[in-house]
């Protein structure tokens, strides 16, 4: 398992899409607050570094055990919500709309999805002031898979879509 640091320093990609401005207290207080939620310290320490946006290939899939819709043996996570309102980009502060649109069970926090799928800060079991599990989420499926049981083992388990044998084409068509 690569250590937190070593990913945190390489986990974005190039280019802007879903970049929100700088984090600053003020506004990871207010996003805590809208959500209903605090926010792991490590998913905050990666936003600090940029504050969403396209995740590096190195770090862009989650490997599992069992198949799921989208793949034999991960799920994918190409970008990671920042934090904010800027230019329409998707952020975390769209998860409650975003759940309830899509019929997902709550609390949830959205880190990375397309409506269909969605990785997710599950605080059903921790509640609002714990340390959320990470699951993933298929709407079309309605299954759910737990992933890691908090946010920085889940980042730390993340590899490269292109060192798994099924990488090239992997959502399979349900």
């Amino acid at each position: 398992m690569v250590r937190f640091d070593e990913v945190k320093a390489t986990f974005w990609g190039e280019g802007l899409y879903g970049v929100q401005p700088p984090l600053s207290d003020a506004v990871v207080q207010d996003a805590e607050r809208r959500l209903g939620v605090r926010l792991p310290a490590s998913l905050l320490e990666i936003l600090r570094v940029q504050n969403g946006g396209l995740v590096a290939e190195a770090w862009n899939a989650f490997p599992t055990d069992v198949p799921t819709s989208w793949s034999e043996d991960h799920v994918p996570l190409d970008d990671m919500m920042g934090i904010g309102r800027h230019d329409g980009q998707p952020s975390l502060l769209d998860s409650g709309y975003l759940v309830e649109e899509w019929g997902l069970p709550s609390p949830l926090v959205l880190l990375s999805g397309d409506g269909h799928c969605w990785i997710a800060l599950d605080y059903r079991t921790c509640g609002e002031r714990g340390e959320p599990s990470v699951t993933w989420f298929d709407v079309d499926g309605n299954t759910e898979l737990p992933l890691a049981a908090d946010f920085q083992t889940f980042v730390e388990r993340l590899i490269a879509a292109a060192s798994l044998d099924d990488a090239v084409g992997s959502r399979s068509v349900s």
